[in-house]
């Protein structure tokens, strides 16, 4: 959601802090602000839309001093304005502060402070909690750090917060509680960010800090407190973080170069896991529960958005290869009801980010039921592998783009480990066919490179379908959840209405939609149920719909109905998801486009969701 970026050192604030910005435009954001501790005061300077605009908007005034904050901000209480932007000030004017998150009891706060004749600017959450701190500090006569420490004790929800004061300029506080915050070690300076994207070009040093503490920073200085006022021992963690790998290499798109990395991401996420030559799936991170995984009852996999669809394509391969019971739960619902968890269960939480907030809030929930937890996650150092009992991490590296496409494959690959990996120690496969799987499956990165090769035609097909208002993906077995994330792909970068559904639910609602104009992408490969689905668009056609297909390398029958077919490479059914996700990418990519979409950062997104 929101960005975060603080330094305090000898370099110029601001260069730094512009920079670090726009690393973080791929949170999504709709207005920016900086603050910078001058040699004649503190100077705010804010801006809705881009960060370019707030560059603008700042290039002939002071920007000297080698303290400030800046602040991407993606709207919750109060529409995106120049006065809901950060930083927000306290009512005296004398501290600032940057935040993240959403303080859910900022009503009854503010009623409180309006009847103290506390005067606000803007409609933000935000400018509450500087209030209550300010007013703490001064009836209290108390240091800043301690007045943060007794307003945070009155806050319920979420929050990462930056805090200057303009009286003490050589001193930022940082605190977390449920939303990300990372502080970069340098040498006599520091550095303060939502995530490492704008420290890596500094510092590989880096501590990830907790929630209920708070940070006491100065250029010289580190002091990190719990919340109970306990110093704490921080842990300095190195960076993996690769800085070419945050430029786009030549492409137009961050979303377009991360399609192409596919096949080599995938291989990272298998790198030293399969041996095909002995029919063997090592997994260092959950070895320790290899006996638990051999004994549970059931699998309960939570996720969101896209992460929710490789869990949906996890289910069918565990259950298939591992002969486990799984569910599948949108974490974001989980929580609200009141689950069976015991501890014979494993629930297996999959976030890209690991700061998924919904996924958060249902790992702990089934911990206190005594559930053995599971990760899967691409950032090293992020909350949920912090708050798991082992994991996964997919290995895919930083992306950029707000509509996953590497994440999603590297998090089915992790999946298909993972289910190989219980199989295996439970003896539901044999060598012999594990050595067969795991043949095939060290083949599949080839196979998505050859398969990236059609992207000519689809962008023909993309030229086709870019002026439809709705769409139609349809799936069955393991290609559902292909067709889900096909039609969530295309709704969230080209604002093109589109529905995923079961190829055989078409019958019970959605064919109603079905005329001349609507296009319908049928998953057609040849699984299980590919007799099946070819009905299903022959009704398709019997209504004159547009059916644009993709179907196995050498398909005929297929290809004497659909409008459109788009090659990919035969393999095992068990990797087809792997390879059919790569075509609606690129055809949601062109799509978006043609119609001249912010493909990178699509209206109204963030890429990582670290609020309810």
């Amino acid at each position: 959601m929101c960005g975060i970026v603080g330094y305090i050192g000898y370099r110029e604030a601001w260069p730094v802090i512009i920079k670090g910005l726009k690393r973080l435009e791929y949170r999504g954001y709709d207005s920016a602000g900086i603050a910078i501790a001058g040699d004649n005061g503190q100077y705010i300077y804010k801006k809705a839309g881009k960060v370019a605009a707030l560059e603008d908007f700042a290039a002939k005034l002071d920007q000297s001093g080698n303290a400030g904050m800046g602040h991407t901000r993606w709207a919750t209480h109060g529409e995106p304005s120049d006065r809901n932007a950060h930083p927000h000030l306290s009512n005296n004017g004398a501290l600032a502060i940057i935040h993240n998150g959403i303080i859910e009891n900022y009503a009854i706060l503010k009623e409180e402070l309006l009847e103290r004749n506390h005067q606000f600017e803007s409609d933000t959450d935000t400018e509450i909690l500087i209030h209550l701190i300010e007013e703490i500090q001064q009836i209290e006569h108390l240091e800043l750090d301690r007045a943060v420490q007794l307003a945070l004790q009155r806050v319920s929800g979420a929050y990462a917060i930056v805090i200057m004061d303009r009286n003490a300029p050589d001193c930022l506080i940082a605190a977390r509680k449920g939303s990300p915050l990372v502080i970069g070690v340098g040498v006599e300076e520091y550095f303060i960010a939502s995530d490492a994207t704008p420290i890596v070009e500094y510092t590989k040093n880096v501590i990830y800090l907790n929630d209920n503490e708070i940070a006491l920073i100065r250029p010289h200085s580190l002091l990190i407190k719990h919340q109970d006022d306990v110093i704490q021992t921080p842990m300095i963690q190195e960076l993996e973080l690769k800085l070419e790998l945050l430029e786009k290499a030549g492409f137009d798109h961050f979303m377009l170069k991360e399609i192409f990395e596919q096949s080599r991401t995938v291989r990272d996420c298998m790198r030293g896991r399969i041996y095909p030559e002995t029919g063997e799936v090592r997994l260092g991170g959950i070895k320790a529960f290899a006996k638990k995984l051999e004994n549970i009852d059931r699998i309960i996999i939570v996720a969101c958005g896209t992460s929710w669809h490789a869990g949906l394509v996890g289910e069918y391969l565990i259950e298939e290869y591992a002969r486990i019971r799984v569910e599948v739960e949108y974490a974001s619902e989980f929580r609200y009801r009141n689950p069976i968890i015991t501890e014979k269960d494993v629930v297996i939480a999959i976030s890209q980010s690991g700061e998924t907030a919904d996924t958060i809030a249902a790992i702990e929930l089934a911990k206190t039921r005594g559930a053995t937890i599971l990760g899967i996650c691409n950032v090293i150092g992020a909350s949920i592998p912090r708050l798991t009992h082992a994991g996964v991490y997919t290995h895919a590296g930083p992306e950029i783009g707000v509509a996953s496409t590497k994440a999603f494959t590297a998090q089915v690959t992790a999946l298909t480990l993972i289910a190989f990996y219980m199989a295996q120690h439970k003896g539901t496969l044999t060598t012999s066919k594990l050595i067969e799987l795991l043949t095939e499956l060290d083949a599949i990165p080839g196979k998505i490179q050859e398969t990236l090769k059609s992207s000519q035609l689809i962008k023909q097909v993309a030229e086709n379908m870019k002026d439809a208002s709705n769409c139609l993906f349809l799936g069955r077995g393991s290609d559902f959840p292909v067709a889900l994330e096909g039609a969530l792909k295309l709704k969230e970068i080209s604002y093109i209405h589109a529905e995923g559904y079961p190829a055989a639910e078409m019958k019970h609602g959605p064919i109603a939609l079905i005329d001349a104009d609507m296009p319908v992408v049928f998953i057609a490969t040849k699984n299980s149920s590919y007799e099946k689905v070819i009905s299903n668009i022959q009704e398709v056609k019997a209504r004159k719909g547009q059916v644009i297909a993709i179907v196995t390398q050498g398909d005929t029958e297929v290809k004497k109905m659909a409008d459109y077919c788009i090659e990919i490479p035969g393999t095992n059914e068990a990797f087809l998801p792997l390879l059919a996700t790569i075509p609606l990418q690129l055809l949601s990519y062109y799509i978006a486009v043609m119609r001249n979409c912010d493909v990178d950062q699509p209206r109204n997104l963030a890429k990582s969701v670290t609020v309810e």
